[in-house]
């Protein structure tokens, strides 16, 4: 099989990626590629707002193994869905297809085609090692992987900016989910050690560190799956534009926690609280900022809690599960090493992100895990991660 000169930390799952490229094709692979996923630590449905966000890439992440064709065909086959793979010609205008998961790379390829990138035809295999639907960015960080695959096949490098744009437009058009643009951000621009501060208003960017070695983060999985193309997702942000529009604002980014309050009786309830969350949340982010930046993880902490509540009280994002982990979490408390804990992601299910005593990780591990599947009857998928670098091109001809 194909050596690879990857990193300790991609070594096993690249060498799986590759054995399963040849296992569907029978040849070896020429390219492989990676992108991490992200979690949120706070700023919450603030993205498509103009509002700000605090992300950062982790370990886990998308591997695509590839070896370009003679043609003009994509076959793409992914490990987590083992039926027939997604096959498409190129030299036609694309459309979304089917599988479903196919079309985070069909736009990609649409958008490098616009970008006058000529990609060639190749056989891809997608191998993650993230949950799909889990709020971690899985079709992120297959767009961007795709992305990276198709500026080495193409012989092109794009703006990274540029880059994450057009994984965006590619998620707008082929999956239909109408997502702002923290997502592709935190996955391009990922730096380990540090956390994303972006302005999605100027899309301003400032790396913010993790400060020292006395904290961790869990990443809690719920298992139960959520869909934000299902209606749920535009269905908010269709009330934050109306909201916006009746506080007589260009987006809620303009808007203040004050100027929300004064308003209620011109609002709508349903959007008077969808108003408030954002307003809120986006001060919560910057506060929490602050927090990182001086060590204050009680502080912090708090603040997560608090983004939290506002999602499942004011936007209605949260479900019975994800409330289970946090509420396990606050029931721990700092004195057993939680500082805090808040759902991640787009909500409906997914996963959480939990602000852990690093001395405390595996006991913190084993008691959110024992306490969510008494409440549940789940078992849940926790694991520690860091801030983590953006995508890597781990072989290349």
């Amino acid at each position: 099989m194909t050596e690879i000169p990857a990193a300790p930390a991609h070594s096993e799952h690249a060498r799986a990626a590759l054995a399963a490229f040849r296992a569907q094709t029978g040849v070896d692979a020429t390219h492989l590629v990676f992108a991490p996923g992200r979690v949120n630590l706070i700023g919450e449905h603030t993205d498509y707002n103009g509002g700000f966000v605090l992300p950062m890439a982790i370990e886990p992440g998308i591997y695509l193994a590839a070896r370009p064709r003679a043609d003009r065909v994509v076959r793409i086959w992914s490990t987590q869905f083992p039926e027939a793979p997604a096959e498409f010609a190129i030299d036609v205008a694309l459309e979304p297809g089917e599988p479903s998961w196919s079309n985070y790379v069909r736009g990609v390829i649409a958008g490098l085609q616009a970008a006058d990138a000529r990609v060639p035809g190749f056989d891809a295999v997608v191998h993650a090692t993230l949950p799909g639907g889990g709020g971690l960015s899985s079709s992120a960080a297959l767009e961007v992987a795709a992305a990276t695959l198709g500026e080495l096949l193409a012989g092109v490098t794009l703006d990274p900016e540029r880059k994450a744009l057009l994984c965006q437009h590619a998620e707008h058009a082929f999956a239909h989910t109408p997502c702002g643009i923290m997502d592709q951000f935190a996955v391009v621009f990922g730096k380990r050690g540090h956390l994303l501060l972006i302005d999605c208003q100027s899309r301003e960017r400032t790396l913010v560190p993790m400060r020292g070695d006395d904290v961790a983060l869990l990443v809690v999985n719920t298992m139960v799956r959520h869909a934000l193309s299902d209606g749920g997702y535009k269905s908010r942000r269709d009330d934050c534009h109306e909201a916006a529009r009746l506080l007589g604002v260009r987006e809620l980014r303009d808007a203040t926690p004050e100027v929300v309050q004064a308003a209620q009786t011109l609002l709508p309830e349903r959007l008077f609280r969808r108003a408030r969350h954002v307003t809120t949340e986006n001060r919560r982010t910057l506060a929490a900022v602050d927090a990182l930046r001086s060590g204050d993880w009680l502080k912090l902490g708090a603040l997560m809690h608090a983004s939290h509540a506002s999602l499942r009280d004011d936007y209605d994002v949260s479900c019975a599960e994800l409330d289970a982990v946090v509420d396990a979490a606050g029931d721990l408390g700092p004195e057993r090493g939680v500082y805090g804990c808040r759902m991640t992601g787009g909500g409906f299910g997914g996963c959480c992100v939990v602000l852990v005593r690093a001395t405390q990780v595996a006991e913190v591990k084993e008691a959110l895990r024992t306490r969510y599947h008494a409440a549940t009857g789940i078992e849940p998928v926790v694991f520690a991660t860091q801030p983590a670098d953006g995508p890597a091109v781990l072989l290349q001809p």
